[in-house]
C-alpha cells in the first residue's frame, strides 16, 4: 500500500449539504479500500485562472492510504462528477500529517 494526498476542486456555489455529501461520498470510497488518514476542508479560494467559467473554487484535501486500484476508481467518479472542476492525486513514500496547508495562524 502507498501513501496518497488527494484534492479537489468544487463548484463555488456548493451548498454546504452538498459539499459534505460530496466528501462523505469520496471518503467512504476510501475507506472501503484503504485508511484515510486526514480529512481538510480549505474552503473557497480565488484561481489563478477561470476553470470551466468558475473564478473560485472550494477546496477539500485527502491523505490516505491504499492500493493504485482505488485511486484509479476515485479518479474516475470524480472525472464524471459535475459539482466538480478539477482535481489531483500525488502518491508518497511517507506522508507528513502534522502540517495543514492552510491552517489558520494566530
Amino acid at each position: 500500500m502507498a501513501f496518497y494526498e488527494h484534492t479537489f476542486v468544487g463548484k463555488q456555489d456548493l451548498s454546504t449539504k452538498e459539499l459534505d455529501s460530496l466528501v462523505k461520498k469520496y471518503s467512504d470510497i476510501i475507506t472501503k479500500s484503504g485508511k484515510l488518514l486526514k480529512t481538510e476542508k480549505w474552503g473557497l479560494l480565488n484561481l489563478a485562472t477561470k476553470i470551466k467559467k468558475n473564478r473560485k473554487g472550494i477546496f477539500v484535501h485527502f491523505k490516505f492510504e491504499s492500493k493504485d486500484d482505488s485511486v484509479k476508481n476515485i479518479e474516475k467518479k470524480l472525472s464524471i462528477e459535475n459539482n466538480i472542476i478539477r482535481y489531483l492525486t500525488v502518491k508518497y513514500d511517507k506522508l507528513d500529517l502534522k502540517k495543514e496547508y492552510f491552517a489558520e495562524t494566530r
